[in-house]
């Protein structure tokens, strides 16, 4: 399973315009911002979606009707965009005890978990229907993968009657441990002595940022990283070369057709994130339009993506709107360059990385 690892970075104190004493003060400065202005936004609003969709799948089980079905899948379709755009924070709470993992197993290129769902399906394994017990079983089984199977896969039209009250127990408590995870991952961000304390505050005795060059890279690194993911292991994953090499079935989230919905999440992300912290700010007054391009060309990632509606197969044998996803591809690869070496070189920045690992 690809993984997202850590960002190198050679970060001089110049990168912020001041001088030695004051650097780590506006290092802090731009984290806060960060911080206050999108992370903490974005997890607060992935907690009210995913209380959103308990709620919903509740009451399709309490009564099911093919109106609830409708209510309950588009209350997924909201909690997908919220997550893609508040997981690009990939640090932090969200990767302790596993919960990066068991919010969204993916990519499943060996089917390990969809077996693994289906087979808790086929048995009706009364210890899944449980959120308490759900939660120590393989994260495969309790995220949005296995939701978006239990809503949209194979036999997933029996929720609008009664023929099928275990899939929904199921169903129900896969939302209800989502929620748990987004409310714990939100209060974390929250708790004044937690992470955000730590990477808003570098400095010698910090046991993970010790200046506010360490800390800034890691922001700098989130950019890189998830522009990286999104078009090399999201997007490249299905889109292929040529049309006879696409994989749509490779698609994240291809049963719901929120392929182009969590592209668009992610970038959208990336964009506010970048904004809120103007770090573009701190950028030599001739180099500030790669900002403004950054933004422009995000904000451009996020329609195109959208754009992209359906089922992906159907997308990628429509020439328009495969070429919507290469053009998403060439958006991308144009920002990693203005982030990844246009900005980090105006910062002084020497990246030596390798963003993501595979098996």
């Amino acid at each position: 399973m690809l993984k997202r690892s850590a960002l190198f970075l050679v970060l001089p104190l110049a990168l912020l315009g001041a001088l030695p004493a004051s650097a780590a003060v506006k290092a802090s400065d731009v984290i806060q911002r960060a911080i206050d202005g999108f992370v903490r936004p974005a997890y607060a609003g992935l907690h009210e979606h995913t209380q959103a969709l308990a709620k919903a799948m509740h009451e399709l089980c309490e009564a099911p009707s093919p109106g609830e079905l409708d209510a309950a899948r588009t209350e997924f379709s909201a909690t997908v965009y919220a997550w893609s755009s508040a997981e690009i924070i990939g640090l932090g709470p969200i990767k302790e005890n596993n919960r990066l993992e068991r919010m969204l197993f993916w990519p499943d290129r060996k089917s390990i978990g969809l077996k693994q769902v289906q087979a808790a399906l086929s048995a009706k394994d009364p210890t899944a229907t449980d959120p308490a017990q759900l939660a120590g079983k393989s994260v495969a089984m309790q995220g949005l993968g296995a939701l978006e199977f239990v809503l949209f896969g194979d036999g997933a039209d029996a929720l609008a009657g009664k023929d099928d009250p275990y899939r929904c127990a199921y169903g129900a408590a896969v939302a209800g441990n989502i929620g748990t995870m987004a409310k714990d991952v939100n209060d974390a961000w929250n708790k004044p002595d937690g992470f955000a304390a730590l990477w808003a505050n570098p400095g010698p005795q910090n046991p993970l940022y010790r200046d506010g060059n360490e800390a800034v890279t890691e922001l700098v690194g989130v950019f890189i990283n998830e522009l990286e993911m999104v078009r090399d292991v999201r997007l490249k994953g299905f889109l292929g070369g040529k049309p006879e090499a696409d994989k749509p079935k490779q698609a994240i989230y291809w049963r719901s057709q929120n392929t182009g919905n969590s592209l668009a999440g992610n970038l959208d992300g990336i964009d506010r994130l970048f904004q809120v912290s103007k770090l573009g700010n701190a950028l030599p007054e001739d180099a500030r339009w790669m900002a403004e391009s950054i933004h422009i060309q995000l904000v451009n990632g996020v329609a195109t993506a959208k754009s992209v509606q359906g089922p992906i197969d159907k997308a990628l044998a429509d020439q328009a709107l495969r070429g919507k996803l290469e053009h998403f591809a060439l958006i991308t690869s144009s920002l990693s360059t203005l982030i990844g070496t246009r900005l980090t070189a105006e910062f002084g920045l020497t990246a030596g990385f390798s963003s993501l690992d595979g098996d």
